[in-house]
């Protein structure tokens, strides 16, 4: 946390780290919808904090996966898979 004229700025990995969501999550999310990370970040960190915006992003991540492999992209498949296997045991998805 930074100090700034008296008062405390979250960084953005104090955020992810809040809302439970990795720096690779965000990253593969920022790509796949072609917007900046920090925007990522933030619209993610918001998306967490809701029952439907949980199930709306496990939604997105596996979207990822299909595109990368569809796409022939199996690197990329993996990254999001293991994201998605992450994501799910923090946020107690039913698989």
């Amino acid at each position: 946390m930074q100090e700034r004229g008296g008062s405390k700025m979250l960084s953005m990995r104090d955020c992810l780290d809040y809302c439970d969501l990795t720096d690779e999550e965000v990253s593969l999310i920022a790509e796949f919808e072609g917007i900046p990370d920090v925007m990522a970040g933030q619209v993610l960190c918001g998306l967490v904090q809701t029952d439907e915006g949980v199930q709306l992003l496990a939604r997105w991540l596996q979207e990822l996966i299909d595109y990368a492999d569809a796409a022939g992209l199996p690197d990329k498949a993996a990254r999001a898979r293991a994201e998605f296997s992450r994501f799910s045991l923090a946020h107690q998805l039913a698989n």
